[in-house]
């Protein structure tokens, strides 16, 4: 299917949504770092269990140079991020915190055109805006 992509994206907006809701629940009385730890064990026990269950380990020695390099850089940047957010959540109102996390949307943009070479259209850029602009009306609240 095509656009199987949509469901998947749209799972992990829902999923990304209740984390930010059991995260600020759960930081109650704990430091942010050690509750991202316990995140991250939980995460690993659930990722060992569904690539066993679903049979797709694969040999470490397939992975390239470059996929060590890149996945290493992603897991410090993805660890980084969490820590950051938590932190956030601990500190401010996830109806705040959450929106400024999506600035990631308008990065990953950026991102893309500066790394990648893609080329949004001016309706993506459009989006794009919008979205910046959302993030700032609700972060931003007087």
């Amino acid at each position: 299917m095509a656009n199987e992509w949509i469901y998947w994206a749209l799972a992990s907006a829902l999923f990304a949504a209740l984390t930010a809701i059991f995260a600020k629940v759960g930081l109650q009385g704990i430091d942010s770092d050690f509750a991202t730890f316990i995140r991250t064990i939980v995460i690993i026990i659930a990722l060992i269990a569904f690539l066993t269950y679903s049979g797709k380990w694969q040999p470490l020695g397939r992975l390239t140079g470059k996929n060590w390099t890149f996945l290493i850089l992603s897991g410090l940047a993805t660890g980084a991020s969490w820590l950051a957010y938590f932190k956030a959540l601990q500190m401010g109102n996830a109806s705040q915190v959450a929106p400024i996390d999506k600035l990631s949307l308008v990065l990953v943009t950026i991102f893309a055109v500066i790394f990648l070479g893609e080329r949004p259209s001016g309706q993506d850029w459009l989006g794009i805006g919008l979205v910046a602009a959302g993030v700032l009306l609700l972060a931003f609240k007087r």
